[in-house]
């Protein structure tokens, strides 16, 4: 069970990486049984990508408590033996093959059983998503080889595969978010369709939704939005991070301020890195909230109107 505590970790960090420049930065709740609160009712373009990150995480983690020999009931991919070949010739199959497809049958076990009892549009939403969650893990397997022979020579090759960093999964699921496809139960209920027949069906790799993402701008409790008021944006950018959209067209506030941190380090034989700290002044924004503009916009008419006087 620590492995998927591990997994869920993984995934709500790797979550908060790729949405920490959008309006919804995939926030945690200390005390919502759900971690990320009501937002999760929705079956949400960001409910899709977070039950597909979360399946991702814990097919990760314990694959990889597999590999270190950490779980009594699984350890290096056992087909993983014999001759192989890829483009460069054949191999030789050594080392420990991280051993994904049992950590996805064992992700599959414990993240869908619940869902499997429901079978409602949510639960096959939940369930389209999860899978694919499991599949982009299996997507960034990398053989990775090593060489064995006289004077450097690639006599040998000795080979095995293993999983990549969980941040191109993270990456790979953005973009699945990016296209995600909207869609419904059928009219026996036993699976999804597209809602618009002018869109493309979606493959077992796609994320998919129900319902139309809230524009998390203002702060709803009912639907789990907190809203951007006070959160940093950059007024030179054009794109998600810059003001004109993580605010809503609020507008912001500008702030100077001070910050130190660590300049010109060295390295000293042997072995310490010394550096010096500097100050340097930066400029930050923060968007205003609702009240705030509602404020300033009464204030621009009053001047306006004393300027007519």
């Amino acid at each position: 069970m620590v492995n998927i505590g591990q997994g869920a970790r993984l995934g709500v960090l790797e979550c908060q990486e790729q949405f920490q420049n959008h309006r919804w930065n995939c926030t945690t709740l200390d005390r919502d049984s759900s971690v990320f609160g009501k937002i999760m009712l929705k079956g949400s373009r960001e409910a899709s990508f977070v039950y597909a990150i979360s399946s991702a995480g814990v097919v990760h983690a314990v694959t990889r408590s597999c590999s270190r020999g950490d779980l009594m009931q699984c350890g290096c991919d056992p087909s993983k033996s014999g001759r192989g070949r890829d483009k460069r010739g054949w191999f030789e199959w050594g080392g420990c093959s991280d051993n994904v497809r049992w950590g996805s049958q064992f992700s599959r076990m414990f993240i869908d059983a619940k869902e499997k009892r429901i079978r409602d549009s949510r639960a096959l939403m939940n369930l389209h998503n999860n899978r694919a969650g499991r599949r982009a893990v299996k997507k960034f397997m990398k053989l990775t080889c090593k060489c064995h022979g006289v004077s450097g020579a690639c006599t040998i090759r000795t080979c095995w595969l293993a999983m990549q960093s969980f941040r191109h999964v993270g990456k790979y699921l953005r973009l699945k978010y990016n296209g995600a496809t909207q869609v419904m139960i059928d009219q026996d209920g036993s699976g999804l369709i597209v809602a618009n027949r002018n869109h493309k069906r979606p493959t077992r790799r796609d994320l998919v939704y129900l319902e139309d993402s809230p524009d998390y701008c203002e702060t709803d409790i009912g639907i789990g939005s907190l809203g951007t008021e006070g959160r940093a944006c950059n007024k030179s950018s054009l794109g998600t991070d810059g003001c004109d959209i993580m605010c809503c067209g609020r507008g912001y506030d500008s702030q100077s301020v001070t910050i130190t941190e660590k300049c010109e380090c060295k390295f000293h034989w042997c072995c310490t890195v010394k550096c010096k700290e500097c100050s340097k002044r930066m400029e930050i924004q923060t968007c205003k909230g609702p009240e705030q503009n509602k404020n300033t916009k009464q204030s621009s008419r009053v001047r306006k109107k004393m300027r007519y006087y």
